[in-house]
């Protein structure tokens, strides 16, 4: 497994981590090594994301870079936003969705790095996103105080919720039978089947992050050393632990054969992995600890891993690595699809589903697939009609 975590210095830092059997034969101490610094951006990170292959990385240069974790070089860059990227969340390893600044929400193929479709989805800036389990329904919040639902088989809006102040964090938890709204130190637990609000927690200081450690249990972060874990159903507080001499930016939880892990980042320069307990009224103990020396600010870690195969590229077929020109056109085409989009929504517009499901290709409104099947149709009547001419 490896960690990876952006910082306010243009940075993304990558760590191999091994575990470090004890005595016993148990592993309680791990060894973080440093394997990489990826330095593509020219202003701080402010997003990062992973899947069985890549990491991307959004930053305030209004731009996202991916990173081949495989090949450990830098696989291009998407230039199709204008202003912050704010959140960068993959659905498997077909999908990448982005939001920024500039108010839009970006559907990109994982695989050819072609922008499927772009939204316009909040008159302010887009805060965060996050994806249904089921790669059906999506959530974002922005700066124009609406808490939006998401069709992305249709790739359109489903539902509009007016709140009284601007979110800053949406999660759903891992059955995606609730999910929570983040203002400034409140977090509002809804119920997916109601769509409304079935009780608040407040942390003590405002909440820098939040993931889910079960389908009850929510871990909080915020402007302060202390990370607690409280119950959303009951909405008491479980425990809390100090985890850093500055306050928590990040967190990120996975599970292993044999632990189930948190990870935290901190402007103290510090990443930690730690160790839960199956109660989680008892604070976990600490895996291992990495001092980066820089200001972080994003988090994720690369579990290398096979996946399945109905989400995996073929073992022949390669990523295409994303050139400047074929972003710069990306950029310059998929402006015409959000103009259109907002001159005539259609609840028919070609689909763009995370699912998985249907057994056509997925398509997008992109302009470049089009001219590049006119190309191929042309080239092979031409070659056919030369055939017969040959005979």
């Amino acid at each position: 497994m490896e960690v990876v975590a952006g910082c306010y210095e243009q940075v993304l830092f990558g760590f191999a981590v091994h575990p470090e059997p004890e005595g016993d034969g148990h592993c309680e101490r791990w060894a973080p090594v440093a394997d990489f610094t990826h330095h593509a951006h020219t202003a701080s990170l402010s997003a990062v994301a992973v899947n069985s292959r890549f990491v991307v990385t959004g930053s305030k240069d209004e731009t996202i870079h991916i990173y081949d974790m495989k090949k450990k070089v830098d696989h291009g860059a998407l230039m199709h936003h204008n202003g912050t990227i704010t959140c960068l969340k993959f659905h498997g390893n077909r999908h990448l969705i982005s939001g920024a600044e500039d108010g839009l929400i970006c559907v990109w193929d994982a695989r050819r790095w072609e922008c499927l479709k772009s939204i316009r989805a909040h008159k302010g800036h887009v805060t965060f996103l996050s994806i249904h389990p089921s790669g059906k329904l999506a959530l974002s919040v922005g700066t124009d105080k609406t808490l939006r639902t998401w069709n992305l088989v249709e790739g359109r809006s489903a539902f509009i919720k007016n709140i009284k102040q601007s979110a800053h964090i949406v999660e759903w938890s891992p059955k995606g039978e609730k999910y929570v709204v983040v203002i400034l130190n409140r977090i509002d637990v809804y119920q997916l089947d109601t769509a409304s609000v079935s009780g608040t927690i407040t942390n003590e200081r405002r909440v820098s992050s939040v993931t889910f450690l079960s389908e009850s249990v929510l871990a909080v972060a915020g402007d302060e050393e202390v990370v607690r874990f409280f119950d959303c159903d009951s909405l008491t507080c479980l425990s809390e632990f100090k985890a850093h001499e500055n306050r928590v930016k990040d967190m990120f939880s996975f599970e292993t054969p044999e632990h189930h892990v948190l990870v935290t980042a901190s402007s103290d320069g510090f990443i930690k992995m730690w160790k839960l307990k199956q109660d989680k009224k008892v604070s976990p103990s600490l895996l291992c600890e990495i001092n980066t020396n820089a200001r972080l600010t994003c988090l994720g870690v690369w579990l290398d891993r096979r996946t399945d195969t109905k989400e995996s590229p073929p073992a022949a077929a390669e990523p295409a690595p994303v050139s400047k020109e074929q972003s710069r056109r990306n950029k310059e085409e998929s402006g015409h699809a959000v103009q259109e989009e907002e001159k005539q929504p259609k609840p028919d517009a070609e689909k763009c589903s995370l699912t998985g499901d249907s057994n056509k290709p997925t398509r997008g409104n992109s302009l470049v697939s089009a001219k590049k099947r006119k190309t191929v149709e042309m080239l092979e009547k031409k070659r056919k009609k030369k055939k017969i001419m040959m005979q």
